[in-house]
């Protein structure tokens, strides 16, 4: 009875409840959630995105004032003259003249008259054979040749008067013109016995000595000494097959030059003249023979003597020169870092061409006269980036390197 009483009970609360009122919590709640308006939330929205682009543009200026700072590199301005356009080979020296001095008459060597090794000029007495015999056989001819010329005069008397014939004048002006030809003769050999310098040079080691007998026989007698002439002196190198198109180009013209270098560079280059290029390319070498003609006053270059040779062919007129270090190779090619007026740089590719004395290399398109090249630090550099410059030929002290220099690096 008791759980009956209980069960209608709360039938009776169920069905005698009221609904929710408008005024309940729950109620208003749900009703101010529904009057939210769509446009509040875009607002929302927009004013989000534009506190966090404020952040982000704050944190990029951050960024953007953090570069790094300038690097600092060496730089020299592009140099416009007049350079040569040159090969280079390597070639040796020649005597300009050798002179195998031999005995023209025979007879034993009294005297020598010069040093080994040292300097001859022409007309100086080398040797002088024994001269006696040859001054017996001048005086006997003169003789002769005396008795010959009166004997010569008698008969034109005769003749005049009609006593001879004129075939005994004949015969005797014969005899009197050769025995002036046995006496001129004899003189040209006793001459012989005075042996002579025929040219400008230097004496080599002497082959004979006084006292020994030597036997003149033209061209065959004994070697006395071997004189040659180096003032000036031959320059004898080759050229490439592959660089006679370009030598053809520029042969005979007025700027074609042989400028000689010492292996060491202690003897300053010697310029002189093409004297001789062959006509035929060596068939082993690949290669055309040429030769210069050296000045040597000085007699610094000697025959057989290794040398380096620059072959000019021509000059290059207002060519574009820049050290050597500033021409770099990537991938692309060769380039060089040119520096602009906010000292910024830029990347130019360039077309190099020959290098130079003094460590320049001519630029033949990229650059322009008067602009400024970084010459050293370009691996930390890239397009746009900022330099602190030092000017490259003052950089350098004598016998070392550059605190920038080193930087740079």
């Amino acid at each position: 009875m008791k759980l009956k009483t209980e069960l209608s009970d709360f039938k009776t609360l169920d069905h005698g409840a009221s609904p929710l009122s408008s005024s309940s919590p729950m109620r208003r709640t749900r009703t101010a959630n529904q009057r939210i308006p769509k446009w509040a939330y875009l607002l929302f929205i927009i004013l989000a995105a534009f506190v966090t682009y404020r952040i982000l543009q704050h944190r990029a200026s951050e960024v953007k004032g953090a570069q790094p700072p300038a690097r600092p590199v060496l730089v020299a301005k592009v140099i416009s003259k007049d350079v040569p356009l040159y090969l280079d080979e390597i070639g040796t020296c020649a005597a300009y003249e050798t002179v195998q001095v031999q005995a023209q008459v025979s007879g034993q060597i009294i005297a020598r008259h010069f040093q080994d090794g040292a300097d001859v000029k022409k007309g100086d007495l080398l040797f002088t054979i024994d001269p006696r015999p040859y001054q017996a056989a001048l005086e006997q001819a003169q003789a002769q040749a005396t008795l010959d010329q009166i004997t010569m005069k008698r008969q034109q008397e005769l003749r005049a008067r009609n006593v001879i014939s004129p075939q005994d004048l004949d015969t005797a002006q014969a005899n009197a013109h050769k025995s002036e030809a046995a006496a001129a003769a004899a003189q040209v050999n006793l001459d012989f016995c005075y042996i002579k310098s025929p040219i400008n040079g230097r004496a080599g080691l002497r082959l004979v000595d006084v006292g020994n007998i030597v036997t003149g026989n033209t061209g065959s007698g004994a070697v006395l000494l071997t004189i040659q002439g180096l003032d000036p002196i031959y320059t004898d190198f080759t050229v490439a097959e592959t660089d006679l198109a370009l030598v053809r180009k520029y042969l005979g013209g007025p700027n074609v030059k042989v400028q000689t270098y010492s292996p060491d560079d202690k003897i300053p280059p010697r310029l002189g003249d093409l004297y001789f290029i062959d006509t035929a390319v060596q068939p082993g070498s690949g290669t055309v023979k040429a030769r210069g003609v050296t000045p040597n006053p000085d007699h610094a270059f000697w025959p057989s003597e290794f040398v380096r040779v620059r072959f000019i062919l021509d000059t290059i007129k207002d060519a574009r020169l820049v050290p050597s270090q500033a021409v770099q190779i990537s991938q692309s090619g060769p380039f060089i870092f040119v520096m602009k007026s906010d000292n910024s740089v830029d990347l130019r590719p360039v077309k190099p061409g020959q290098r130079q004395d003094g460590d320049l290399m001519v630029v033949e398109s990229g650059i322009q006269p008067d602009e400024t090249v970084v010459v050293t630090g370009q691996l930390a550099l890239a397009p746009g980036s900022k330099v602190d410059p030092k000017p490259y030929g003052t950089a350098n002290p004598p016998g070392g390197q550059s605190a920038a220099a080193k930087s740079a690096r």
